[in-house]
């Protein structure tokens, strides 16, 4: 599917931040559906059952995570919200509700279409087994579980894998440190957010030119984190 056939619900009740968002989406190439409230967006989502739903939380008839939890009980389309509440409390529930991304208001133009096309590729490898990964000068095949830099081999231990395998079927997303976690370390470790920092920061020591300044592995902070792709 090309870009100029992917079609983006837009749920906004401000109408200067609906027009904004319809020029930039459509300048891009992107088909645009709008509305202005929850109860709509439900009805908007379930009829024309577009690639994309960018929303607002901050709705005139309902919370926007009511939408989201509704849309997720029957559809896996991305959903990337934009909104102007930025507590990381607010985030995480946007994302344990079920968004795939968090753009706080005020919005950089190119980095809301940035995060968009993520989220439409995201969708796209979320239905396919992501085998391979090249992170700087690292290629790293998931599958057989070898990496190799400039130097030769690159070692990472199998919980490394884990979190890496995690963070590549979102690349682009925010993946929460509750999944990363989960997935990698299994429910019951849920609260260990210690070990976690402690992985990332090993990940880092062999994937980034420069730990201290990362540019693939990044901190969405008290949320989670992205791995951010060279293609991203």
């Amino acid at each position: 599917m090309t870009q100029a056939l992917h079609q983006v619900l837009v749920v906004e009740d401000e109408p200067d931040i609906r027009g904004i968002l319809r020029t930039l989406l459509k300048t891009a190439g992107y088909r645009v559906i709008e509305t202005e409230t929850a109860a709509r967006a439900i009805i908007e989502a379930k009829s024309h059952k577009p690639d994309l739903l960018l929303i607002d939380l901050g709705l005139p008839d309902a919370d926007g995570l009511k939408v989201i939890r509704a849309v997720r009980g029957w559809s896996p389309l991305p959903i990337v919200v934009l909104s102007a509440r930025t507590m990381e409390a607010q985030k995480i529930e946007a994302l344990d509700a079920g968004a795939d991304d968090y753009v706080t208001k005020p919005f950089s133009a190119p980095e809301l279409l940035a995060r968009v096309r993520a989220a439409l590729r995201r969708n796209v490898r979320s239905a396919e087994h992501v085998s391979h990964l090249d992170i700087g000068s690292i290629a790293i095949d998931l599958t057989r579980r070898q990496a190799v830099g400039p130097d030769g081999d690159v070692h990472f231990t199998p919980l490394e894998y884990r979190v890496l395998e995690s963070l590549a079927r979102q690349a682009g997303m925010i993946v929460t440190q509750r999944q990363l976690i989960s997935e990698a370390w299994g429910p019951d470790k849920l609260g260990d957010t210690r070990s976690l920092r402690v992985c990332i920061k090993n990940l880092r020591q062999k994937l980034e030119p420069d730990p201290a300044r990362p540019q693939y592995l990044l901190t969405e902070a008290g949320v989670g984190y992205r791995l951010l792709l060279p293609a991203e």
